[in-house]
């Protein structure tokens, strides 16, 4: 026996703890998963539904690497990511290496002083989690297997069904056809502009407020002739003046998705390369772990950047800040942030840089005051048309930065629309104080369709409507696109013909596409991760009535076995390297209980 062995998930991260650790340890890595389910079969089976794993082809080398240092190892302790992802390549290191008593460690960043704190507590496999993780393969095996031949045979064309991307290509694909059926209506306002009192600055504008003047059972005001009239109008009468204060609160730090947001904005990344990049910069020791949902930070971050703002003279907040949660966040970990905040500058490329630079000012805005506004809002009136016509004007002025003294906007929000406001230079007038506007113009509008969605408004969606988890985020944007159910335009994601029919094909026929269901799944996995649900019967539950909906789908397109009433699925066995033996048939999906062919 000789040196304590440590497994990491990742190669990169190797070398940096292996000096944190010293000469008394051996520090190796898994590179990530050494097993999965098998290639060519289901690998999942009633009643029981126990996975039959299999070693990768990567994790057959892995396996017997580990295996040999795991004999001369005195303890094993496994150091995979801290999320359900990581307990679960735990649990398959300590089943494949046959580990009585291994260890298993987490830490959310990769400094010396939090990967000794853990070793310091070592903890048993958490199989609620590992259960939840194969709960997740299991039933994104389901969808893919079940259900992706007999959609391709009823298409015509080869598609694959997916638990979660399918729901996903589906929002983008009601989009369309929402911007497609979207009329557009022409509306009408006005616009008057006065000279500044002290004609310092530009003119400050007054709007007509039109919802007195809109027609019954109309939403916009159509009378474009009424809108010129508005526009004519020059004397007016200041009817009310309000003085007020308005506060911006700085964002949260950084969540998994709102960090796939904000890099999508502001420095036009992808969610695949944000976490790509973040990556690197967590196993660089630079940021603390990448996938989570919480938006709140430890208490030593806290006190750590508090200190910091302090120290270069910036605006703290009294009582450190805090945020709610989404429904159904896990809150496992912090939100991102830098391992050591008094740190610039961290990453090896101009990206990782860049990331780093927005993490850290996310993390810093969060302790600082909020930014704060003086806002005037004059009301203003005039006859028209023998009726009282009400006009507003609202100027915002900066009073006190606050957070804005390290950003001006925050990065994750695509466009704020208060730049009018901040511009419009209006002066305090008295009621009853009767100001001449200088000139009008007729403001023509017209109604827009949603916009096509961004990567980074999708993950929005997806967040909102509870379909996928932070770790998944990326995964299923770049399942979507590589399959080409899902293309961009411009940054803008449009469905293609093959998203379009796998939709179709779906919808009214399979439950796992609906947004509410697909919600409820999540939230059972969440369930079996807390112990409040069995992993067995909520995937016998959603396997029986996968079942159920192949065999109705079956009937409906007439490919159905007559001997067993499962789907029938077309089958392809290629020819030999001299060219003979290839055919084609019908199998029943049943197989190898039922063996019927055509």
């Amino acid at each position: 026996m000789c040196a304590k062995l440590l497994i990491l998930e990742s190669p990169g991260k190797v070398k940096k703890v292996q000096e944190f650790l010293g000469s008394g340890w051996k520090v190796a890595a898994s590179v990530g998963h050494v097993r999965d389910l098998p290639v060519k079969e289901m690998g999942v089976a009633a009643p029981d539904f126990k996975p039959k794993y299999i070693p990768t082809d990567r994790g057959k080398d892995i396996l017997s690497r580990l295996a040999g240092l795991v004999k001369n190892a005195e303890s094993v302790y496994l150091a995979t990511d801290p999320d359900r992802e990581g307990e679960a390549i735990a649990w398959h290191l300590q089943d494949a290496l046959k580990l009585k008593d291994a260890k298993r460690v987490t830490y959310a960043e990769i400094t010396e002083k939090a990967i000794k704190a853990a070793l310091d507590v070592p903890r048993s496999i958490d199989m609620a989690l590992v259960a939840a993780q194969e709960g997740r393969r299991v039933l994104d095996r389901f969808c893919g297997y079940m259900v992706s031949g007999p959609l391709s045979n009823a298409a015509g064309e080869k598609l694959s069904a997916g638990r979660v991307q399918s729901p996903a290509v589906r929002l983008v694909v009601e989009r369309e056809r929402e911007i497609q059926d979207f009329r557009s209506t022409t509306h009408y306002g006005a616009e008057l502009t006065f000279e500044n009192v002290d004609n310092i600055t530009d003119g400050w504008k007054a709007v007509w407020q039109v919802k007195p003047w809109i027609e019954d059972g109309q939403e916009y005001l159509l009378d474009k002739a009424l809108a010129e009239k508005a526009a004519a109008l020059r004397s007016l009468e200041v009817i009310d003046c309000k003085e007020s204060e308005s506060r911006s609160a700085p964002p949260a730090p950084f969540t998994t998705s709102s960090l796939q947001q904000a890099a999508s904005n502001a420095l036009k990344f992808t969610p695949k390369q944000t976490m790509q990049l973040a990556q690197k910069l967590y196993e660089g020791g630079h940021i603390t772990y990448m996938r989570t949902d919480s938006p709140n930070l430890s208490q030593e971050a806290v006190d750590a950047i508090r200190a910091f703002c302090e120290g270069q003279g910036w605006p703290l907040v009294e009582k450190p800040r805090s945020w709610k949660s989404k429904e159904g966040a896990q809150e496992a970990h912090e939100a991102i942030r830098p391992t050591h905040i008094e740190v610039e500058e961290a990453g090896e490329t101009a990206d990782e840089k860049a990331l780093y630079r927005l993490i850290r000012l996310r993390s810093l805005a969060s302790q600082l005051e909020d930014a704060v506004y003086a806002v005037r809002v004059l009301q203003l009136a005039a006859d028209l048309d023998g009726k009282q016509a009400l006009f507003e004007a609202k100027g915002r002025t900066l009073l006190s930065q606050g957070w804005k003294v390290l950003t001006a906007e925050d990065a994750a929000i695509e466009d704020s629309g208060d730049s009018a406001e901040l511009e419009n230079p209006v002066p305090a007038m008295k009621s009853g104080t009767s100001p001449t506007a200088l000139s009008g113009t007729v403001l023509t509008k017209k109604t827009k369709p949603a916009a096509r969605f961004t990567e980074a408004s999708l993950i929005r969606e997806l967040e909102k409507r509870g379909i996928g988890r932070p770790s998944t985020y990326a995964a299923i944007l770049d399942t979507i696109m590589s399959r080409g159910y899902v293309k961009t335009e411009k940054r803008l994601l449009v469905p293609t013909p093959l998203g379009v029919m796998v939709v179709d094909g779906l919808r009214g026929n399979f439950s796992f596409v609906e947004y509410e269901f697909t919600r409820t799944m999540e939230q059972a996995l969440d369930d079996i991760a807390a112990g409040k649900a069995d992993y067995r019967s909520v995937i016998s539950e959603a396997h029986a009535r996968l079942e159920q909906e192949l065999q109705a789908f079956a009937q409906a397109t007439g490919k159905v076995c007559e001997k067993c009433g499962k789907p029938m699925v077309h089958r392809v066995k290629k020819p030999g390297k001299d060219g003979k033996g290839g055919y084609d048939f019908w199998g029943c999906t049943g197989w190898p209980e039922c063996k019927e062919t055509r």
